[in-house]
């Protein structure tokens, strides 16, 4: 029983190997000329700051929060679109629905301002 998990070993140590010589290749070989801009912190596109309760504007968030929506959005549209011909009539209006529930989201969020900045 025993012998048929050894490829599966053999794979794992295998596996292991590999990563570790390619980590050890990369710190041998790689350059290391640290600079006090690549050592400095950096946090979401500025500089870090000290205080940890600073308050950021809500409408970053919301823009985050309407990608990722409609990032899902094409990733149910594009299998829906592959097997549109087999679904039928009822697909089609259940993603008409879809999409307008989406649409109604977006009109919301614009019209709070969301979108616009400063």
């Amino acid at each position: 029983m025993l012998a048929e998990y050894w490829p599966v070993l053999l794979f794992l140590g295998v596996a292991t190997g590999l990563g570790v010589v390619l980590l050890i290749i990369g710190l041998l070989a790689g350059p290391r000329r640290p600079e006090s801009e690549k050592l400095s912190p950096y946090e979401c596109g500025f500089e870090a700051f000290e205080d940890a309760r600073m308050q950021f504007d809500v409408r970053y968030y919301l823009l985050a929060i309407l990608f990722i929506i409609f990032d899902l959005e094409i990733a149910f549209l594009f299998p829906w679109a592959v097997v549109f011909q087999h679904i039928g009539i009822v697909a089609l209006i259940e993603m008409a629905l879809f999409l307008l529930l989406l649409v109604v989201g977006f009109a919301y969020v614009w019209k709070k301002g969301a979108l616009e900045w400063e």
